[in-house]
C-alpha cells in the first residue's frame, strides 16, 4: 500500500475561518482594513469597535488619531468601496490598543 503525499490545511482552514467568522460591520471592515486603508495606516491603526455604523479606531499614538481624523472622508470612502457598498458612515479616532503584532 502506498502513502499518499501530505496535503496542506490551508484550504479546509480558510473554509471553515469563513464559516466561523462574525456577520458584522465590524468584522468586514477588520477583514477590509488593510487592503482599504494601506500597510502604513494599518500598521499604525486599527477598527476595534462600532455603533451605528461609526467605526472606532484605536491608533498608536495621537499623532496617529489626528491625521486619521483629518482623512475621515476618503478613509470612510475606501472603505466603503472595498464593502462593495456604503455601510460605513464616519470613523472614531482614539489612542489606545494600537494594532497586535
Amino acid at each position: 500500500m502506498r502513502r499518499l503525499a501530505p496535503r496542506s490545511l490551508a484550504p479546509a482552514l480558510a473554509d471553515l475561518h469563513g464559516r466561523l467568522a462574525p456577520q458584522s460591520l465590524l468584522a468586514d471592515v477588520q477583514a477590509a482594513w488593510p487592503s482599504a486603508v494601506g500597510a502604513a495606516i494599518a500598521q499604525e491603526a486599527r477598527p476595534v469597535g462600532e455603533r451605528g455604523g461609526v467605526v472606532e479606531v484605536a491608533c498608536r499614538s495621537a499623532v496617529w488619531a489626528q491625521e486619521l481624523d483629518l482623512m475621515e472622508l476618503d478613509l470612510v470612502a475606501r472603505i466603503n468601496d472595498a464593502l462593495g457598498r456604503d455601510r460605513v458612515s464616519g470613523l472614531r479616532c482614539r489612542v489606545g490598543a494600537g494594532p497586535r503584532r
